[in-house]
């Protein structure tokens, strides 16, 4: 289908619905230049919130447009893609961690915004990667914690904070799959490059970082740092937003062990949105995120104390 025909459908369907169309970072060119809001997935739930609209079109992936949900019970909230998951998320399977939870009854526990409604259910906070210092730096140093699903995160949070956090071995496979011999490969040809790398993560990349933040933190030490070079150590897609910021900058994403076209790392599920999917979905209202309200409630609670805390 054309392009140009697509994009004017969805706009014109998005006038009709009253609708507004949020994009994670990570999702394809074409759907970042069609949305009204680019962000991380925590700034994409309080645009959503603020947003003036009936209709929420989240272009990311379903934990995202589940904690839509979750602030907004009365919009609905649809996604382009029900099989846009996350390894995170999915890799915290809610009975599976039930059990582990019930073996630290005396821990508070933390769950990083990339889990499932049912895992924010059963959390006492919730936090972000911008956040997840400060999250952890607010509980007692007398209190046990739990930290979930990113056993990355919860690595350098433990560094961060010297605290013993008790963690799930869940890890994103985005983050996991950087290559540390071809990243010191590319530094080498690029000296004065500064590398940014997201806390998700292995600790042998974090230690070549001369930034460690969440996407947007590593977009505005970029924007903000006098270097010219950097690598990147995140999701390839948030190159796409950057060299519209800094278009005098080099940008040089950090590279996957994987053998693929563009050498860098991308989330196969975050790529699975496309503008005719964007499309067929506003016109059908539906693929429809819908939570019950008894679990909306719970996974609400720890979603709340740290907007508070934030």
């Amino acid at each position: 289908m054309d392009k140009q025909f697509l994009i004017q459908e969805i706009n014109r369907l998005k006038q009709q619905k009253n609708a507004v169309i949020l994009a994670h970072y990570y999702q394809n060119e074409d759907i970042q230049d069609i949305a009204d809001f680019v962000g991380d997935s925590l700034e994409l739930s309080k645009k959503a919130q603020a947003a003036n609209a009936d209709i929420i079109v989240f272009a990311g992936v379903h934990f995202m447009a589940e904690t839509a949900k979750i602030l907004n019970p009365s919009k609905k909230v649809l996604v382009p893609d029900l099989n846009a998951g996350c390894s995170l998320a999915d890799g915290c399977d809610p009975k599976d961690f039930k059990i582990f939870k019930e073996k630290y009854p005396d821990h508070v526990v933390v769950t990083y915004i990339n889990c499932s409604a049912e895992i924010k259910a059963m959390s006492d906070l919730v936090c972000t990667s911008s956040n997840a210092k400060k999250i952890i730096g607010s509980i007692p140093q007398d209190k046990k914690i739990i930290f979930a699903p990113d056993q990355n995160l919860g690595n350098y949070l433990k560094k961060e904070t010297q605290r013993d956090l008790v963690l799930w071995e869940g890890s994103c496979v985005v983050h996991e799959a950087f290559s540390l011999d071809k990243l010191i490969e590319i530094y080498i040809k690029n000296p004065t490059a500064k590398i940014a790398a997201h806390p998700e993560s292995e600790t042998h990349i974090l230690k070549t970082a001369h930034y460690i933040g969440s996407t947007s933190g590593i977009i505005n030490f970029i924007k903000t740092d006098p270097a010219s070079v950097f690598i990147v150590a995140t999701e390839a897609g948030i190159l796409h937003q950057l060299s519209k910021t800094v278009p005098d900058k080099t940008l040089i994403p950090a590279p996957s062990t994987e053998d693929n076209s563009c050498a860098c790392s991308e989330c196969a599920f975050m790529k699975i949105n496309t503008l005719e999917k964007l499309l067929q979905c506003l016109s059908s209202e539906s693929p429809e995120i819908k939570i019950s309200e008894p679990l909306r409630v719970k996974a609400l609670q720890p979603i709340e104390r740290m907007l508070e805390l934030s």
